[in-house]
């Protein structure tokens, strides 16, 4: 069955980067778009990026446009968001998707926490 792992997240200071990881099983990975939402306390789960299946073209929200970087490794069954220049409202938890046959797929998401 399709599985996806997310790691990488945690408390990180205003200005600072981290680099999410989702570990991909269970369908073609390299056949397949992949994306990563997020969900912040009180909100509604927001899409933040989108990657082809051969990588060649991705799509980001207004609000991570120039500050975040998707990518893929299709040896590796594995998709990446390097997040630079955090702010205190990327806080959330975040999370890896993909659609296969109709089917909305999901991760178990990890926290991000920009606090100083």
């Amino acid at each position: 069955q399709v599985q996806l792992v997310e790691s990488g997240g945690g408390l990180v200071q205003p200005g600072g980067s981290l680099r999410l990881s989702c570990a991909a099983s269970g369908f073609t990975f390299s056949s397949y778009a992949m994306r990563w939402y997020r969900q912040a306390p009180g909100k509604e789960r927001e899409f933040v990026a989108i990657i082809t299946s051969t990588g060649v073209t991705t799509n980001y929200a207004d609000s991570a446009k120039g500050r975040f970087t998707i990518s893929r490794d299709n040896a590796k069954n594995t998709v990446y968001l390097q997040m630079n220049s955090l702010k205190p409202e990327d806080t959330a938890v975040y999370y890896c998707n993909t659609r296969t046959w109709g089917v909305d797929y999901w991760g178990q998401g990890t926290q991000v926490t920009v606090s100083s």
